[in-house]
């Protein structure tokens, strides 16, 4: 059943980005589309006077939910628009993938972590999403070769190294955004620009959490 979004917590809400879209130069697509999703709606109950802080905030199976400034850097950067078939490495609570599904993306999402999968799942039905975003419960560095091409493809956790398996997914024109690094991570931003022709960019420094191979608990 949907959830209501209480007047306050809009309020609180489109206060934080009108700050970040002004601190990062935020295209109104994309911070449009964070207004109309309640980051309330994806964190624990104990959280909620911190979910219009911008900072991560800890979920189940030791990962977290991305600061809300970086949510929207990695949006901004994937530079999609509406009809676009986006896949998401990393589901979490399911924050990103209602943002890019509010975008007008078709979006499929990859989580590692069984209980991750299913909070997702939950989350997205506070919201109404939950029968138009595909969840899979799978190994985000494997993609899903079987429905790509992807006009988008973001990880929301730190690669060692540079997943080239997704590179491969992407379609002519379609942007991976990744970061890649062990301790601090480089927000790299590749684009095929030919077939099998790529052009990699660098968007700075974050910390994620590690991106791990294989599916667990």
């Amino acid at each position: 059943m949907k959830q209501q979004d209480s007047l306050f917590q809009k309020n609180l809400r489109n206060l934080l980005l009108d700050q970040i879209a002004t601190d990062q130069s935020i295209s109104a697509h994309v911070i449009d589309a964070m207004r109309e999703v309640p980051r309330q709606f994806f964190v624990e109950d104990y959280q909620q006077e911190e979910a219009y802080e911008d900072k991560p905030l800890p979920i189940e199976g030791g990962q977290t939910i991305s600061q809300t400034t970086t949510v929207a850097i990695q949006t901004n950067l994937l530079n999609v628009k509406k009809g676009d078939k986006v896949l998401e490495i990393g589901s979490g609570s399911g924050y990103q993938a209602a943002i890019l599904h509010q975008m007008g993306c078709k979006v499929y999402s990859i989580e590692r972590l069984e209980r991750l999968h299913n909070l997702a799942k939950k989350n997205l039905t506070k919201i109404g999403f939950e029968k138009d975003i595909v969840l899979i419960h799978g190994d985000g560095f494997e993609g899903l070769p079987g429905f790509a091409p992807f006009d988008g493809i973001v990880v929301t956790c730190g690669a060692a190294q540079m997943p080239e398996k997704l590179k491969e997914q992407l379609s002519v024109g379609g942007r991976l955004v990744v970061p890649v690094g062990k301790d601090m991570q480089e927000m790299m931003v590749v684009e095929m620009i030919d077939e099998n022709i790529f052009e990699t960019t660098n968007a700075g420094f974050f910390k994620f959490v590690p991106m791990i191979k294989g599916t667990g608990y």
